[in-house]
Protein backbone atom coordinates (compact mmCIF):
# COMPACT_ATOMS: atom_id res chain seq x y z
CA UNK A 1 0.00 0.00 0.00
CA UNK A 2 2.63 2.64 1.06
CA UNK A 3 4.64 1.84 -2.00
CA UNK A 4 1.96 1.85 -4.49
CA UNK A 5 1.63 5.80 -2.89
CA UNK A 6 4.75 6.24 -3.32
CA UNK A 7 4.86 5.76 -6.67
CA UNK A 8 1.98 7.26 -7.29
CA UNK A 9 3.40 10.75 -5.76
CA UNK A 10 6.87 9.72 -8.20
CA UNK A 11 4.48 10.04 -11.50
CA UNK A 12 2.85 13.29 -10.07
CA UNK A 13 5.63 15.29 -8.77
CA UNK A 14 8.80 13.44 -10.39
CA UNK A 15 12.16 12.05 -8.69
CA UNK A 16 15.00 14.00 -7.28
CA UNK A 17 16.97 12.37 -9.95
CA UNK A 18 14.68 13.29 -12.37
CA UNK A 19 14.15 17.11 -11.45
CA UNK A 20 18.16 17.42 -11.20
CA UNK A 21 18.39 15.95 -14.74
CA UNK A 22 15.92 18.68 -16.17
CA UNK A 23 17.58 21.41 -14.42
CA UNK A 24 20.68 20.41 -16.72
CA UNK A 25 18.35 20.16 -19.90
CA UNK A 26 18.80 23.80 -21.34
CA UNK A 27 22.30 23.54 -21.08
CA UNK A 28 22.63 20.43 -22.90
CA UNK A 29 20.34 21.67 -25.31
CA UNK A 30 22.92 24.62 -25.51
CA UNK A 31 25.93 22.87 -26.29
CA UNK A 32 24.72 20.55 -28.98
CA UNK A 33 23.53 23.98 -30.61
CA UNK A 34 27.30 25.02 -30.35
CA UNK A 35 28.17 21.65 -31.36
CA UNK A 36 26.74 22.23 -34.38
CA UNK A 37 27.77 25.38 -35.27
CA UNK A 38 31.48 23.93 -34.93
CA UNK A 39 31.18 21.32 -37.37
CA UNK A 40 31.84 24.37 -40.01
CA UNK A 41 35.51 25.46 -38.54
CA UNK A 42 38.67 24.25 -39.77
CA UNK A 43 40.88 22.13 -37.40
CA UNK A 44 42.83 25.46 -36.95
CA UNK A 45 39.76 27.48 -36.21
CA UNK A 46 38.60 24.73 -33.99
CA UNK A 47 41.98 24.35 -31.92
CA UNK A 48 42.18 28.17 -31.63
CA UNK A 49 39.09 28.19 -29.61
CA UNK A 50 41.35 26.66 -26.76
CA UNK A 51 43.24 30.34 -27.08
CA UNK A 52 40.31 32.21 -27.47
CA UNK A 53 39.10 30.65 -24.02
CA UNK A 54 42.19 31.65 -22.48
CA UNK A 55 41.87 35.14 -23.37
CA UNK A 56 38.52 35.60 -21.92
CA UNK A 57 39.67 33.95 -18.78
CA UNK A 58 42.57 36.14 -18.44
CA UNK A 59 40.46 39.35 -19.59
CA UNK A 60 37.85 38.52 -17.20
CA UNK A 61 40.61 38.25 -14.04
CA UNK A 62 42.84 41.04 -15.66
CA UNK A 63 41.30 44.04 -12.64
CA UNK A 64 41.48 41.89 -9.78
CA UNK A 65 45.39 40.00 -10.55
CA UNK A 66 46.71 43.60 -10.89
CA UNK A 67 45.34 44.56 -7.66
CA UNK A 68 46.84 40.79 -6.36
CA UNK A 69 50.09 41.90 -7.77
CA UNK A 70 49.92 45.75 -6.69
CA UNK A 71 48.96 44.79 -3.09
CA UNK A 72 52.18 41.84 -3.03
CA UNK A 73 54.68 44.07 -4.09
CA UNK A 74 53.69 46.65 -1.35
CA UNK A 75 53.93 43.80 0.81
CA UNK A 76 57.54 42.75 0.04
CA UNK A 77 58.62 46.42 0.63
CA UNK A 78 56.73 46.91 3.22
CA UNK A 79 59.37 46.59 6.32
CA UNK A 80 56.45 47.23 9.53
CA UNK A 81 55.65 42.93 10.25
CA UNK A 82 52.48 44.60 11.41
CA UNK A 83 51.27 46.29 8.36
CA UNK A 84 53.39 43.39 6.07
CA UNK A 85 50.98 40.93 7.78
CA UNK A 86 47.66 42.69 7.21
CA UNK A 87 48.68 43.06 3.27
CA UNK A 88 49.24 39.67 3.24
CA UNK A 89 45.91 39.34 4.67
CA UNK A 90 44.09 41.09 2.42
CA UNK A 91 45.85 39.70 -0.45
CA UNK A 92 44.14 36.02 0.75
CA UNK A 93 41.02 37.45 0.48
CA UNK A 94 41.51 38.75 -2.99
CA UNK A 95 42.84 35.19 -3.82
CA UNK A 96 39.69 33.90 -2.42
CA UNK A 97 37.60 36.69 -4.68
CA UNK A 98 39.32 35.62 -7.77
CA UNK A 99 38.36 31.81 -7.08
CA UNK A 100 35.12 33.44 -7.48
CA UNK A 101 35.60 35.51 -10.27
CA UNK A 102 37.41 32.48 -12.37
CA UNK A 103 34.79 30.28 -11.13
CA UNK A 104 31.97 32.57 -13.12
CA UNK A 105 33.90 32.73 -16.19
CA UNK A 106 34.30 28.93 -16.10
CA UNK A 107 30.20 28.74 -16.49
CA UNK A 108 30.00 31.07 -18.97
CA UNK A 109 32.17 29.33 -20.75
CA UNK A 110 30.60 25.92 -19.96
CA UNK A 111 28.65 25.41 -22.81
CA UNK A 112 31.53 26.31 -25.67
CA UNK A 113 34.12 24.20 -24.09
CA UNK A 114 31.99 21.21 -23.75
CA UNK A 115 30.95 22.13 -27.71
CA UNK A 116 34.35 22.29 -28.36
CA UNK A 117 35.58 18.90 -26.81
CA UNK A 118 32.67 16.90 -28.18
CA UNK A 119 33.34 18.57 -31.82
CA UNK A 120 37.09 17.32 -31.27
CA UNK A 121 36.15 13.73 -30.56
CA UNK A 122 33.77 13.72 -33.49
CA UNK A 123 36.30 14.33 -36.20
CA UNK A 124 38.78 11.80 -34.41
CA UNK A 125 36.14 9.41 -34.62
CA UNK A 126 35.19 10.14 -38.44
CA UNK A 127 38.67 10.59 -39.57
CA UNK A 128 41.65 8.57 -39.41
CA UNK A 129 44.21 11.61 -39.47
CA UNK A 130 43.53 15.49 -38.66
CA UNK A 131 45.43 18.22 -40.73
CA UNK A 132 46.14 21.11 -38.96
CA UNK A 133 48.83 24.14 -38.99
CA UNK A 134 52.06 23.13 -36.87
CA UNK A 135 52.69 24.97 -33.97
CA UNK A 136 55.70 24.68 -31.34
CA UNK A 137 53.69 22.36 -29.40
CA UNK A 138 53.00 20.24 -32.50
CA UNK A 139 56.50 19.86 -32.88
CA UNK A 140 57.25 18.98 -29.54
CA UNK A 141 55.11 16.65 -29.24
CA UNK A 142 56.12 14.89 -32.57
CA UNK A 143 59.34 14.62 -31.17
CA UNK A 144 58.67 13.08 -28.16
CA UNK A 145 59.37 9.24 -26.93
CA UNK A 146 55.48 7.43 -27.47
CA UNK A 147 53.77 10.21 -29.17
CA UNK A 148 53.93 8.83 -32.55
CA UNK A 149 50.16 9.72 -33.63
CA UNK A 150 51.76 13.54 -34.48
CA UNK A 151 53.76 13.74 -37.60
CA UNK A 152 55.19 17.49 -38.94
CA UNK A 153 55.49 17.23 -42.61
CA UNK A 154 55.97 20.49 -44.04
CA UNK A 155 54.48 23.55 -42.34
CA UNK A 156 51.68 20.49 -41.12
CA UNK A 157 50.79 18.75 -38.07
CA UNK A 158 48.97 15.38 -38.81
CA UNK A 159 47.10 13.81 -36.07
CA UNK A 160 46.14 9.76 -36.37
CA UNK A 161 43.13 8.84 -34.50
CA UNK A 162 44.87 5.64 -33.71
CA UNK A 163 47.48 5.35 -30.50
CA UNK A 164 48.52 3.20 -27.76
CA UNK A 165 46.73 2.69 -25.01
CA UNK A 166 47.65 0.57 -21.63
CA UNK A 167 50.27 -1.79 -23.84
CA UNK A 168 47.43 -2.01 -26.98
CA UNK A 169 46.68 0.00 -30.00
CA UNK A 170 43.34 1.81 -29.84
CA UNK A 171 41.46 3.49 -32.34
CA UNK A 172 39.20 6.62 -31.37
CA UNK A 173 35.29 5.51 -31.62
CA UNK A 174 33.80 7.77 -28.66
CA UNK A 175 31.39 10.66 -28.89
CA UNK A 176 29.71 12.57 -26.10
CA UNK A 177 26.07 11.56 -25.90
CA UNK A 178 23.53 13.57 -23.70
CA UNK A 179 23.65 11.93 -20.55
CA UNK A 180 27.83 12.19 -20.67
CA UNK A 181 27.70 16.01 -21.35
CA UNK A 182 25.35 15.91 -17.93
CA UNK A 183 27.40 13.67 -16.28
CA UNK A 184 30.21 16.18 -17.06
CA UNK A 185 27.91 19.40 -15.95
CA UNK A 186 27.56 17.39 -12.90
CA UNK A 187 31.16 16.70 -12.18
CA UNK A 188 31.95 20.87 -12.81
CA UNK A 189 29.35 21.47 -10.25
CA UNK A 190 31.23 19.56 -7.57
CA UNK A 191 29.07 17.16 -7.24
CA UNK A 192 28.63 13.49 -7.23
CA UNK A 193 27.93 11.70 -10.44
CA UNK A 194 27.16 8.14 -10.57
CA UNK A 195 27.54 6.03 -13.70
CA UNK A 196 27.09 2.33 -14.72
CA UNK A 197 30.00 0.43 -15.98
CA UNK A 198 30.04 0.68 -19.72
CA UNK A 199 28.75 4.67 -19.79
CA UNK A 200 31.44 6.12 -20.29
CA UNK A 201 33.23 7.33 -17.06
CA UNK A 202 36.89 8.17 -19.14
CA UNK A 203 34.45 10.16 -21.34
CA UNK A 204 33.16 12.05 -19.29
CA UNK A 205 35.37 12.92 -17.37
CA UNK A 206 36.75 15.08 -20.71
CA UNK A 207 34.90 17.26 -20.44
CA UNK A 208 34.90 18.95 -16.79
CA UNK A 209 38.55 18.13 -17.70
CA UNK A 210 39.28 20.60 -20.61
CA UNK A 211 36.83 23.38 -18.73
CA UNK A 212 39.20 24.02 -15.87
CA UNK A 213 42.35 22.99 -17.73
CA UNK A 214 41.75 26.54 -19.39
CA UNK A 215 42.32 28.41 -16.00
CA UNK A 216 46.31 26.97 -16.55
CA UNK A 217 46.08 26.05 -12.52
CA UNK A 218 45.82 22.54 -12.84
CA UNK A 219 43.69 19.14 -12.93
CA UNK A 220 43.93 16.09 -10.94
CA UNK A 221 42.59 13.28 -12.03
CA UNK A 222 42.71 10.26 -9.25
CA UNK A 223 41.64 6.80 -9.61
CA UNK A 224 42.00 4.23 -7.62
CA UNK A 225 45.21 2.07 -8.93
CA UNK A 226 48.18 2.61 -11.43
CA UNK A 227 47.26 0.97 -14.51
CA UNK A 228 43.59 3.07 -14.77
CA UNK A 229 45.96 6.31 -14.64
CA UNK A 230 47.97 5.26 -17.19
CA UNK A 231 45.59 3.90 -19.08
CA UNK A 232 43.00 6.76 -18.85
CA UNK A 233 45.59 9.49 -19.37
CA UNK A 234 47.11 7.35 -22.77
CA UNK A 235 43.66 7.12 -23.80
CA UNK A 236 42.33 10.43 -23.89
CA UNK A 237 45.26 12.69 -23.68
CA UNK A 238 45.48 12.97 -27.53
CA UNK A 239 42.05 14.61 -27.34
CA UNK A 240 43.15 17.81 -24.82
CA UNK A 241 46.68 17.71 -26.96
CA UNK A 242 45.29 18.69 -29.68
CA UNK A 243 43.52 21.08 -28.05
CA UNK A 244 46.88 22.86 -26.68
CA UNK A 245 46.07 21.79 -23.07
CA UNK A 246 49.17 19.66 -21.78
CA UNK A 247 48.92 15.89 -19.78
CA UNK A 248 50.66 13.58 -18.11
CA UNK A 249 50.69 11.16 -15.29
CA UNK A 250 52.47 10.87 -12.27
CA UNK A 251 52.60 7.01 -11.68
CA UNK A 252 55.37 7.05 -14.67
CA UNK A 253 57.83 9.33 -12.70
CA UNK A 254 59.56 8.85 -9.24
CA UNK A 255 59.04 10.78 -6.61
CA UNK A 256 60.26 14.60 -6.60
CA UNK A 257 61.80 14.05 -9.51
CA UNK A 258 62.28 16.14 -12.43
CA UNK A 259 59.53 14.45 -14.63
CA UNK A 260 56.94 14.51 -12.00
CA UNK A 261 57.25 17.94 -11.27
CA UNK A 262 56.57 18.38 -14.85
CA UNK A 263 53.40 16.21 -15.04
CA UNK A 264 52.11 18.00 -11.64
CA UNK A 265 52.40 21.31 -14.26
CA UNK A 266 50.53 20.30 -16.89
CA UNK A 267 47.31 21.44 -17.14
CA UNK A 268 46.08 17.72 -16.68
CA UNK A 269 47.64 15.38 -14.15
CA UNK A 270 46.25 11.87 -13.76
CA UNK A 271 47.57 9.82 -10.81
CA UNK A 272 46.56 7.78 -8.15
CA UNK A 273 45.09 8.64 -5.04
CA UNK A 274 47.83 7.03 -2.83
CA UNK A 275 50.24 9.55 -4.80
CA UNK A 276 48.83 12.29 -4.61
CA UNK A 277 48.48 12.10 -1.32
CA UNK A 278 52.12 11.31 -0.58
CA UNK A 279 53.16 13.93 -2.67
CA UNK A 280 51.54 16.10 -0.86
CA UNK A 281 52.87 15.15 2.79
CA UNK A 282 56.53 15.00 1.05
CA UNK A 283 55.98 18.62 -0.31
CA UNK A 284 54.88 19.00 3.83
CA UNK A 285 58.37 18.06 4.72
CA UNK A 286 61.18 19.88 2.09
CA UNK A 287 63.51 22.53 3.78
CA UNK A 288 62.81 24.70 0.86
CA UNK A 289 59.17 25.74 -1.23
CA UNK A 290 61.00 25.48 -4.50
CA UNK A 291 61.62 21.31 -3.70
CA UNK A 292 57.60 21.28 -3.53
CA UNK A 293 56.07 19.44 -6.62
CA UNK A 294 52.45 20.25 -6.74
CA UNK A 295 50.79 23.65 -7.25
CA UNK A 296 48.23 25.07 -5.24
CA UNK A 297 45.25 23.00 -5.46
CA UNK A 298 42.39 24.24 -7.78
CA UNK A 299 40.13 21.17 -9.33
CA UNK A 300 40.03 17.35 -9.01
CA UNK A 301 37.87 14.73 -10.09
CA UNK A 302 37.90 11.28 -8.13
CA UNK A 303 37.13 7.82 -10.17
CA UNK A 304 35.48 5.55 -7.84
CA UNK A 305 34.56 8.09 -4.76
CA UNK A 306 33.57 5.98 -2.67
CA UNK A 307 36.51 3.78 -2.52
CA UNK A 308 39.33 6.39 -2.39
CA UNK A 309 37.08 8.51 -0.21
CA UNK A 310 35.35 5.99 2.45
CA UNK A 311 37.34 2.50 1.95
CA UNK A 312 41.20 3.64 1.44
CA UNK A 313 40.28 6.36 3.81
CA UNK A 314 40.42 4.04 6.58
CA UNK A 315 43.85 3.45 5.72
CA UNK A 316 46.21 6.53 7.11
CA UNK A 317 49.00 7.42 4.54
CA UNK A 318 52.29 7.57 6.45
CA UNK A 319 55.60 8.92 5.50
CA UNK A 320 58.56 7.22 6.92
CA UNK A 321 62.28 6.76 6.94
CA UNK A 322 65.59 5.00 8.62
CA UNK A 323 66.29 6.40 12.06
CA UNK A 324 69.68 7.66 12.04
CA UNK A 325 72.06 6.52 14.57
CA UNK A 326 74.80 8.00 16.56
CA UNK A 327 73.06 11.05 19.25
CA UNK A 328 69.71 8.97 19.61
CA UNK A 329 71.84 6.37 20.65
CA UNK A 330 74.31 7.81 22.34
CA UNK A 331 71.59 9.78 24.45
CA UNK A 332 69.71 6.03 24.95
CA UNK A 333 73.24 5.07 26.50
CA UNK A 334 73.36 7.86 28.81
CA UNK A 335 69.80 7.83 30.21
CA UNK A 336 69.92 3.64 30.74
CA UNK A 337 71.37 3.46 34.26
CA UNK A 338 69.09 6.55 35.93
CA UNK A 339 66.18 5.23 34.41
CA UNK A 340 66.84 1.57 35.91
CA UNK A 341 67.72 3.42 39.38
CA UNK A 342 64.44 5.22 39.42
CA UNK A 343 62.35 2.08 38.28
CA UNK A 344 64.01 0.21 41.01
CA UNK A 345 63.41 2.24 43.45
CA UNK A 346 59.68 2.74 42.87
CA UNK A 347 59.21 -1.24 42.41
CA UNK A 348 60.36 -0.82 46.46
CA UNK A 349 57.72 1.65 47.06
CA UNK A 350 55.26 -0.46 45.10
CA UNK A 351 55.96 -3.37 47.25
CA UNK A 352 55.57 -1.68 50.38
CA UNK A 353 52.33 -0.64 49.55
CA UNK A 354 51.01 -3.63 47.98
CA UNK A 355 52.64 -5.46 51.82
CA UNK A 356 50.61 -2.52 53.27
CA UNK A 357 47.54 -3.03 51.67
CA UNK A 358 47.60 -6.87 51.66
CA UNK A 359 47.90 -6.22 56.27
CA UNK A 360 45.03 -3.35 56.28
CA UNK A 361 42.87 -6.00 54.24
CA UNK A 362 43.26 -8.53 56.60
CA UNK A 363 42.90 -6.13 59.51
CA UNK A 364 39.86 -4.64 57.84
CA UNK A 365 40.65 -1.80 57.31
CA UNK A 366 39.32 -0.86 54.16
CA UNK A 367 39.17 2.66 53.65
CA UNK A 368 40.45 5.01 51.23
CA UNK A 369 41.84 7.76 53.34
CA UNK A 370 45.40 8.04 54.87
CA UNK A 371 46.56 4.78 56.60
CA UNK A 372 43.81 2.69 55.12
CA UNK A 373 43.83 -0.39 52.65
CA UNK A 374 42.39 1.22 49.41
CA UNK A 375 44.91 4.21 49.73
CA UNK A 376 47.86 2.14 50.14
CA UNK A 377 46.27 -0.40 47.23
CA UNK A 378 45.64 2.87 44.85
CA UNK A 379 49.35 4.08 45.07
CA UNK A 380 50.56 0.70 44.19
CA UNK A 381 48.58 0.95 41.35
CA UNK A 382 50.13 3.95 40.31
CA UNK A 383 52.95 3.15 41.35
CA UNK A 384 53.42 -0.07 38.92
CA UNK A 385 50.23 -1.56 37.18
CA UNK A 386 51.92 -4.28 35.78
CA UNK A 387 52.95 -5.59 38.99
CA UNK A 388 52.72 -9.69 38.99
CA UNK A 389 52.26 -9.43 42.67
CA UNK A 390 49.69 -6.92 42.56
CA UNK A 391 47.96 -8.74 39.50
CA UNK A 392 47.86 -11.29 41.80
CA UNK A 393 46.51 -9.61 45.02
CA UNK A 394 43.97 -7.77 42.64
CA UNK A 395 42.50 -11.38 41.21
CA UNK A 396 41.28 -12.55 44.78
CA UNK A 397 37.76 -11.33 45.99
CA UNK A 398 36.59 -8.03 47.61
CA UNK A 399 40.58 -6.56 46.42
CA UNK A 400 39.45 -4.69 43.25
CA UNK A 401 36.44 -4.01 44.34
CA UNK A 402 38.52 -1.38 47.04
CA UNK A 403 40.96 -0.69 44.51
CA UNK A 404 37.72 1.15 42.35
CA UNK A 405 36.37 2.74 45.28
CA UNK A 406 39.53 4.46 46.37
CA UNK A 407 39.72 5.22 42.14
CA UNK A 408 36.67 6.52 41.67
CA UNK A 409 36.58 9.02 45.03
CA UNK A 410 40.46 9.99 43.96
CA UNK A 411 39.22 11.04 40.48
CA UNK A 412 36.05 12.78 41.02
CA UNK A 413 35.74 15.98 39.93
CA UNK A 414 38.37 15.81 37.63
CA UNK A 415 40.90 14.06 39.97
CA UNK A 416 40.93 17.31 42.46
CA UNK A 417 42.01 14.94 44.65
CA UNK A 418 44.50 12.35 42.80
CA UNK A 419 47.51 14.51 43.86
CA UNK A 420 47.14 13.63 47.19
CA UNK A 421 47.44 9.70 46.17
CA UNK A 422 50.22 10.02 44.09
CA UNK A 423 52.56 12.51 46.25
CA UNK A 424 54.65 9.76 47.63
CA UNK A 425 55.21 8.35 44.20
CA UNK A 426 58.11 9.15 41.97
CA UNK A 427 56.37 8.69 38.40
CA UNK A 428 52.59 7.61 37.46
CA UNK A 429 51.49 5.25 35.16
CA UNK A 430 48.31 5.96 33.84
CA UNK A 431 46.28 2.35 32.59
CA UNK A 432 43.03 4.36 31.46
CA UNK A 433 44.50 7.38 29.83
CA UNK A 434 48.12 5.55 28.88
CA UNK A 435 50.03 8.08 30.28
CA UNK A 436 53.37 8.22 31.88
Amino acid sequence: MFKSITNSLKKVFGTKQAKDINLYMPLVEEVNEVFGQLQNLSNDELRNKTREFKSRIAEHLAAIDKDIDDIHREANEQENLLEKEELFREMDKLKEERDKHLEDILKELLPEAFAVVKETARRFMENPVLEASATDHDRDLSATPGKSYVTIEGSKAKWKNQWMAAGGEITWDMLHYDVQLIGGMVLHDGKIAEMATGEGKTLVATLPAYLNGLSGQGVHIVTVNDYLARRDQEWVGPIFEFLFLTVDCIDKYRPHSKERLRAYNCDITYGTNNEFGFDYLRDNMVRSLDERVQRKHHYAMIDEVDSVLIDDARTPLIISGPVSQGSEDQEYIELRPDVERLIGVQRKLATQYLADAKRLFKEGQTGYQEGQMGMALLRAYRALPKYRPLIKFLSEEGVKVELQKAENFYMQEQNKNMHIADEPLYFIIDEKNRSV
